[in-house]
């Protein structure tokens, strides 16, 4: 019998390519992964993983597991999602992530709802760039998150992970008429790695240069803070745009950010989860989009 959890194991390493991330990930050490991972073939009764001194890749017996693992780590999110329902209302733990304009515009009124409606569940945020979530996810460290995809910046397939939109906006740029308009400009984008960064520089490749960028800040009210003294231009989405400080002006752009809520596949029918969409839908809902 193939024992879940080490295949949940050999699916990160089939994702993160190394023995020593696997172990990041979830919090083991890499000698324990190493047991467990040598316990699965073991389990299988072929050989999972070709060892090249410190270099580990999987056999096509290994991919080949990999590809059902998903299939069956679904199938277990579901029975976990229907005993839960069994169990009755939503309690326990509920560990949510989001970007941090979702945390603060979102998610208050959304926390307060599911205060309200379901005062057994405890919900515990932490701030996540929408780039890390599925990794986050696969690992248990997360339950439901909020992430964001752009135009130019194309949504990351993952498997193990299903979605829900909740809302579009749209972007904004700071002091320029058009992003052409900005060519000559200094640039203030996200740090390299998160996909409001990838987004900045691919929309002034779509107008036909490569941007001079001067500031790598995540918050945008630090962002409009810069722009507004003369910092350099930047894109911002709606949520982050609504009150910009006095000298800043915001020219709307044929551009859209879109929020979704993301979580394990085979998970939206927990209790916990359905209750979190909900509460995000009616927090959604009295947004000033």
């Amino acid at each position: 019998m193939l024992d879940p959890r080490k295949l949940r194991l050999l699916r990160e390493l089939a994702r993160r390519g190394t023995i020593t991330a696997v172990a990041e990930a979830v919090t083991f050490t890499p000698s324990a992964v190493s047991q467990h991972l040598g316990a699965l073939e073991r389990e299988a009764g072929v050989p999972l993983l070709e060892r090249t001194g410190r270099t580990v890749t999987l056999t096509p017996a290994g991919r080949l597991l990999v590809e059902h693992a998903d299939a069956v780590l679904e199938q277990l999110e579901r029975a976990s999602a229907a005993l839960a329902a069994v169990k009755g209302g939503p309690a326990g733990a509920l560990r949510i992530g989001a970007f941090p304009t979702a945390a603060r515009v979102l998610l208050p009124p959304a926390l307060a709802e599911l205060a309200g409606a379901h005062p057994r569940l405890e919900p515990m945020v932490s701030e996540i760039d929408p780039a890390d979530v599925s990794a986050a996810l696969r690992a248990g460290e997360l339950d439901v998150a909020l992430v964001h995809e752009y135009d130019f910046v194309p949504p990351v397939t993952d498997a193990s992970i299903e979605t829900e939109p909740l809302f579009s906006e749209p972007m904004y740029l700071t002091d320029r008429p058009s992003i052409a308009a900005a060519r000559a400009d200094a640039w203030i984008t996200g740090k390299p790695g998160t996909l409001c960064h990838t987004m900045a520089i691919r929309a002034c490749q779509a107008a036909g240069f490569e941007p001079r960028v001067r500031h790598h800040i995540d918050d945008f009210d630090t962002v409009l803070a810069f722009a507004a003294a003369g910092q350099g231009v930047a894109l911002v989405p709606h949520l982050a745009a609504t009150t910009p400080p006095n000298g800043v002006t915001l020219t709307r752009l044929d551009l859209s950010r879109r929020t979704l809520a993301a979580f394990r596949r085979g998970n939206s029918a927990h209790p916990a989860i359905k209750a979190a969409v909900a509460s995000f839908r009616t927090a959604t809902a009295a947004l000033p989009l």
